[in-house]
């Protein structure tokens, strides 16, 4: 699924992937998500496209960034992002500040 970058060397923290960007609410949780990371020294790279998830995805694996928050309308109304570690797949839902904890606890 392409190269995992190790934290010190990706070309970003962590990427961002908004499930739903028509949707207002998904997409107001995003950019809180994009400033938490951005002020907890990751360099958040944002996927807002129109693509199918599939193809979002697929991008990320692609780049290989370590992480991956995965956020959507189910997420948003439960108040949880979805975290990716993609180093091991690893997957788990939590409230946007414990994924960020998690990440630099990490790191």
């Amino acid at each position: 699924d392409g190269i995992v970058w190790p934290a010190p060397v990706a070309p970003f923290g962590a990427g961002i992937i908004n499930m739903r960007p028509t949707d207002e609410a998904v997409s107001k949780a995003c950019e809180e998500t994009y400033a938490a990371l951005a002020a907890a020294g990751f360099d958040p790279l944002y996927d807002e496209t129109e693509d199918r998830a599939g193809a979002k995805f697929a991008r990320m694996d692609l780049i290989g960034l370590p992480w991956q928050v995965i956020i959507g309308p189910k997420g948003v109304g439960k108040g949880v992002v979805e975290l990716k570690e993609r180093a091991t797949g690893e997957r788990s839902e939590l409230p946007l500040a414990e994924a960020v904890a998690k990440m630099q606890g990490a790191s």
